[in-house]
């Protein structure tokens, strides 16, 4: 009898045991990626932007509603690139999708030589004044080059 009686209780411990675990968890999901890569501002489509850097960003208040941007652009590439026309994005670092800009401008770049940095101004239209903007090291940019083309 007692033989009858262990089998039957390693049996039972067995079954509920495997009845009371858990289910596996599901997947992690991948995280999403940044809308702005690292650095200043992240790049568009164009061949020419792996080569074109945007920094340093500046902003003062040129009337209500009006921004004057001053940025620096730095051609990394070691040959001439000619006179272009950028369309950027300025967003905070908190950004998400959905999120509305703080600015979006069109801005002509000159003629950059090999490894030449120059300062560019540009104006843009803005809903907030100069105090509630963020602090420089919150903004992000992103940009296309739209001339030109391809």
């Amino acid at each position: 009898m007692c033989r009858l009686i262990l089998p039957s209780a390693l049996a039972a411990a067995i079954l509920s045991s495997a009845a009371c675990s858990s289910p596996a968890p599901p997947p992690a999901q991948a995280k999403a990626a940044e809308p702005f890569g690292p650095g200043p501002a992240a790049a568009g489509k164009n061949p020419l932007d792996k080569y074109l850097e945007l920094s340093g960003f500046r902003l003062a208040e040129s009337g209500a509603g009006k921004l004057k941007i001053i940025f620096a652009a730095t051609n990394h590439s070691t040959a001439d690139l000619g006179d272009l026309t950028v369309k950027v994005r300025m967003v905070t670092s908190a950004f998400k999708p959905g999120d509305e800009p703080i600015t979006e401008f069109e801005a002509k770049i000159p003629g950059l030589g090999p490894q030449e940095t120059k300062d560019v101004t540009a104006t843009g239209a803005t809903k907030l004044r100069l105090y509630e903007l963020p602090d420089w090291q919150f903004l992000r940019a992103d940009f296309d080059v739209t001339s030109p083309a391809d």
